[in-house]
């Protein structure tokens, strides 16, 4: 409609108007037909597929709210650790029960800190092992939909056979099925050991920085105080996963690619602290009302362990990945 409309006006000043040379009309008709190209090529800018707009280069803002919302999180801990390390809450937190505690809650929550120190030297040993095995590097360093399956359900499994065989004390076949998970995650986190040895070392000390602050602020606080984030953390975790998946098949360097990288580094970092305190606060809870007695069964430390086990990991691959990345652009 606009190009009819332009060539109408054309033809009518050429009929009504007064009498002008040929290389006057020719230069009329020209501009008029380059007028109603360059106002079609405008439309069609403006229609811009959904598809081509995904695709398009990143602009960097998706990793600028990344950051921003690491830095408005990294923040807000800082204020929550001198606020409740203060005791400006007005309520007593785990480190004022602690000095009212049995000895046998102190030992549950002991345990469980071994075995935490434990899951991340057996995870340390063994991705040491598998990336100084080319064999075993050529398995894990695999792509594809099929690799990344074989990988989830292989932690996903021994996960679910170490935590459902009965706990007892000493070195049985729960310690066996301990130690065979962490020897999973160590496999697959193996190709990590490629970003070299001082971007590791950081993100080893930035991880114990962090995990160190958040377990002091989840002490400090009230007991039950991040408890209530269970249901939200289990849709965060559901949103991070999906960005996971998705950033594995669209490079960062296109809008959709970058959004999803940013959900799922940055986002996942926040979304993992989150969890870090309220698995902290759950094993404290659990430890004090575990029952106890004859006929009771055994604490459970091992499970009880694994849940910060995996918060810790997943915050150490993230803080590699930004490091690696320059904090998301590359140098």
């Amino acid at each position: 409609m606009l190009a009819a409309r332009l060539c109408s006006v054309g033809v009518r000043n050429l009929v009504s108007g007064p009498k002008l040379s040929s290389t006057t009309l020719v230069s009329a008709l020209r501009h008029n037909s380059s007028d109603a190209r360059s106002g079609v090529g405008r439309f069609a800018r403006r229609r811009a597929t959904l598809k081509e707009q995904a695709m398009a280069p990143s602009q960097g803002t998706a990793i600028s709210m990344g950051e921003g919302a690491v830095a408005g999180a990294a923040v807000l801990g800082l204020g929550a650790l001198a606020y409740y390390g203060a005791g400006m809450s007005g309520e007593m937190g785990a480190v004022e029960k602690s000095v009212m505690w049995p000895q046998y809650v102190k030992q549950r929550i002991q345990d469980t800190y071994l075995y935490f120190g434990g899951s991340l030297a057996a995870t340390a040993g063994t991705a040491v092992a598998a990336f100084r095995s080319p064999t075993m590097m050529n398995l894990v360093s695999r792509g594809g939909l099929m690799a990344m399956g074989v990988s989830i359900a292989a932690m996903i499994g021994s996960s679910m056979i170490a935590r459902s065989i009965p706990y007892q004390p000493g070195f049985g076949s729960k310690q066996l099925a301990w130690l065979a998970h962490c020897a999973v995650i160590g496999c697959v986190v193996a190709p990590i050991c490629l970003l070299g040895g001082p971007i590791l070392t950081r993100a080893a000390w930035y991880t114990a920085g962090m995990v160190g602050g958040l377990s002091t602020v989840a002490v400090c606080a009230p007991s039950d105080k991040f408890l209530y984030m269970g249901g939200p953390l289990a849709m965060g975790l559901g949103i991070v996963f999906c960005a996971s998946i998705g950033s594995a098949f669209l490079p960062p360097t296109t809008a959709m690619g970058a959004g999803l990288y940013s959900v799922a580094m940055y986002g996942g970092l926040i979304l993992f602290g989150a969890f870090l305190l309220y698995d902290t606060q759950k094993i404290i809870h659990k430890a004090e009302r575990h029952p106890v007695g004859y006929g009771a069964p055994p604490f459970d430390p091992v499970n009880a362990s694994m849940s910060i086990y995996m918060d810790t990991i997943n915050i150490f691959i993230r803080i590699a990945q930004i490091l690696a990345t320059g904090g998301g652009r590359r140098k």
